[in-house]
C-alpha cells in the first residue's frame, strides 16, 4: 500500500474510488481486509490531513459524479473530520491539556510491550506492526486498537493518541485526539467504545478469534469540563509582504501566494514538536511539500522551526495560512510570545462557516450538512 505524494496522484486515487468502489462504501466500510486490499475504503485521509485535497473539494468532486443519497455515508464521514476540527477550535484547551498530561505519564514495561507488539493479543500485535510498516490503519481497526489499549491493556489513552500521531501519515490533532477521547468515554461522557471478540472476528473477515479481552469495561472518568471559546479570527486579506504555511496546508495555491515577496513553508523537526513524529512520517511530509513546490513554480523557501525562529528575530510580521489547533499552532504561539511577532491569519471561509456548528454533538453538525453543501455550491 503506497500513498501518493503529488496532488494529481491524489486526485486520480479519489477519482478511481468514485468510479469503481464508492457504491459499496456504506455496506463494506467497516471491514478490514488487510493492507493489500483496501478497495472498500478510499484511503484519501493522508491527502486531506495535509490538505493536498480538501474536505470541501473532495465532497464537490464526489457529488459531481454521484447523487447525495447514494453517497451520503461517505460525505458524512468526510464531514466528521471538519466537525472534529471545529470542535477542537472551539475548545483549544483540550489540546494543551493533552500535551500537559503526556509530561506526567511514565512509560512502563506494559507500555513498552504494547508499542513493540509484544502482548498476548495477536490482532493488536499485528496492528502495531502494520502501523509501523505502512503508517496507516483502517479506521474501524483504530477504534478496536484504542479500546484494547485503554480497557484490556490498561494504558493511558493519551499515550495511545501520541503513538498514533507518531506513526500515522494522516495524523491530525483534532481527529486523532478526539477519537481517542471518544473511545475512552471522555468525549461523550459515560459512553465508551468496547472492542469485543465478535466485532473483531466479523470485521477482520474471521482472521482473529477467541482473544482475552475486557469486554465489560467502565468508561474512563475525567472531571475536566471545557467551555466553548468562540472562534474569533476573521482576517482573510493580505496584510504583510511575507507569508508562511505549514505541512497541513499544502494546497497553498488556494491562497494566491504569488502576491507575496517572501513565502516560507515550515516543517517542524522532531525536536521542535511536543509529539515527535517517526522518520517515515516526516519524510512523507517532506516529499509532499517538495512536490507541491516543484509543481507550483513559486519561490518558496522550505525551513524548519529553528530557521524560522532565527528569521523572526529580524522579520516581525507575517501572514499565515491558519494551521488550526495542534502542533503547528502551538509552535506559532511560542514564537509570537518569545519574538514579539505579528501574525495575520488567512482562514478558509468554508472552515469558519462549518466550525460554528461544532458547538454541540455530531448529530447537530450533521443536520447542517445540507446547509453547508448549499452555501458553498457543493451539490
Amino acid at each position: 500500500m503506497n500513498f501518493a505524494t503529488t496532488r494529481n496522484e491524489a486526485l486520480k486515487i479519489l477519482e478511481n474510488f468514485i468510479v469503481k468502489d464508492i457504491s459499496n462504501y456504506a455496506s463494506q466500510r467497516n471491514f478490514d481486509f488487510g493492507p493489500n486490499n483496501r478497495k472498500n475504503i478510499s484511503c484519501i485521509s493522508p491527502y486531506i490531513t495535509h490538505r493536498l485535497i480538501t474536505e470541501f473539494e473532495t465532497t464537490k468532486i464526489v457529488l459531481s459524479k454521484r447523487s447525495f443519497l447514494k453517497v451520503e455515508k461517505f460525505v458524512q464521514e468526510i464531514f466528521w473530520r471538519i466537525y472534529w476540527k471545529g470542535w477542537l477550535e472551539l475548545r483549544p484547551k483540550v489540546w494543551s491539556d493533552f500535551l500537559e498530561d503526556l509530561k506526567n505519564i511514565k512509560e512502563d514495561e506494559n507500555y513498552i510491550n504494547a508499542i513493540n507488539g509484544k502482548t498476548n493479543i495477536q490482532c493488536f500485535n499485528d496492528w502495531v506492526l502494520e502501523l509501523k510498516d505502512y503508517n496507516y490503519l483502517h479506521n474501524h481497526t483504530r477504534m478496536l486498537f484504542a479500546s484494547i489499549w485503554i480497557f484490556t491493556l490498561g494504558l493511558p489513552w493519551q499515550k495511545g493518541a501520541e503513538f498514533f500521531m507518531k506513526h500515522l501519515l494522516d495524523g491530525d490533532a483534532a481527529s486523532n485526539t478526539l477519537s481517542w477521547r471518544w473511545v475512552a468515554g471522555i468525549q461523550t461522557k459515560g459512553k465508551n467504545y468496547i472492542a469485543q471478540n465478535w466485532n473483531i472476528s466479523k470485521f477482520s473477515n474471521n482472521k482473529y478469534k477467541d482473544m482475552d479481552l475486557n469486554e465489560n469495561p467502565k468508561p474512563i472518568i475525567d472531571q475536566r469540563e471545557y467551555e466553548i471559546s468562540p472562534f474569533e479570527i476573521n482576517e482573510t486579506d493580505k496584510k504583510s509582504e511575507n507569508v508562511i504555511f505549514f505541512d497541513n496546508e499544502t494546497n497553498f495555491k488556494f491562497f494566491s501566494l504569488d502576491k507575496y515577496k517572501k513565502i516560507y513553508c515550515i516543517l517542524l523537526s522532531p525536536k521542535e514538536r511536543k509529539v515527535a513524529l517517526s522518520n517515515k512520517v516526516l519524510e512523507y511530509k517532506k516529499n509532499l511539500i517538495k512536490n507541491q513546490i516543484k509543481e507550483s513554480n513559486s519561490n518558496i523557501e522550505f525551513v524548519d522551526g529553528k530557521e524560522f525562529t532565527d528569521l523572526s528575530n529580524s522579520v516581525k510580521d507575517f501572514d499565515a495560512i491558519y494551521p488550526g489547533v495542534g502542533e503547528n499552532m502551538s509552535f506559532i504561539k511560542r514564537i509570537i510570545n518569545t519574538n514579539d511577532l505579528k501574525i495575520n491569519y488567512l482562514v478558509r471561509e468554508e472552515d469558519k462557516f462549518c466550525w460554528q456548528f461544532s458547538n454541540k454533538g455530531y448529530f447537530n453538525f450533521k443536520s447542517n450538512i445540507p446547509k453547508i453543501l448549499s452555501k458553498f455550491k457543493l451539490i
